[in-house]
């Protein structure tokens, strides 16, 4: 399997790693999960919000690695890109928990120039 897959394959696990960090250590309520979200606070609550942007940002990820691969684009360049969006993912789930907008907003910001990216190969 390509490295790219591996990398929708990793970006596809994100949202639950960071549900599963925001809730460890808390007393879950999974009769109703998105009230329980709700009550998070601090960090949890940051770790919840980045669980939820995971789900908004993967689906152009994937359209995009794969309109690069239906093109066959370089693969090195696809892979490339792909794990530099995994990376800046982390980096923007590790910001938002820490608090820290500004390196949040440029980690979303390089994920999304890696999406552009990888479209334009597979023009």
């Amino acid at each position: 399997m390509q490295f790219a897959y591996w990398m929708l394959l990793l970006a596809a696990l994100l949202p639950y790693i960071l549900t599963g960090i925001a809730k460890a250590g808390t007393a879950s309520d999974n009769s109703a999960p998105r009230l329980d979200a709700e009550r998070l606070k601090g960090w949890r609550q940051r770790a919840e919000w980045a669980h939820r942007n995971h789900f908004e940002a993967f689906p152009a990820f994937a359209a995009a690695v794969l309109v690069a691969e239906l093109a066959h684009a370089a693969q090195n360049r696809i892979d490339w890109l792909a794990g530099i969006f995994v990376l800046l993912r982390i980096g923007y789930s590790v910001a938002y928990i820490a608090n820290r907008a500004s390196l949040r907003s440029a980690c979303w910001a390089g994920g999304i120039v890696c999406v552009i990216a990888l479209f334009c190969i597979g023009a």
